[in-house]
């Protein structure tokens, strides 16, 4: 692949590096929140299960975006984008996720009492 085609844009380095620097800090947050929602008190049930597949398909999203954006070709505008989406749509759905967790656990502990 030849980074100087004249018909393609490229994006800075240094902006592409930012960029791989909060999806780094991102991917991190995201799987120290399911590592900390795996060591929750309230033991874990079938029903979980939906919750967890949300968060894992959002992490795997955000792990694919970093994954594109480590790559040389990430500097075309084209292949950049497309890591920018895949992150955006990680993120998305691991909040809804997060959220979905959220409101189970509560759920439980309101029915419990």
């Amino acid at each position: 692949m030849n980074l100087n085609d004249d018909d393609e844009h490229l994006i800075e380095t240094l902006f592409r590096n930012g960029t791989i620097t909060v999806v780094g800090v991102v991917l991190s947050f995201s799987l120290g929140f399911l590592t900390q929602w795996a060591s929750n008190p309230i033991p874990w049930r079938l029903t979980d299960l939906p919750t967890l597949v949300v968060i894992a398909i959002g992490i795997v999203f955000q792990l694919r975006s970093l994954a594109l954006l480590l790559q040389t070709s990430s500097l075309k505008k084209v292949v950049y984008d497309k890591a920018s989406r895949l992150f955006l749509n990680g993120v998305i759905i691991t909040g809804a996720g997060v959220f979905l967790a959220i409101l189970v656990d509560t759920f439980r502990l309101l029915t419990v009492h």
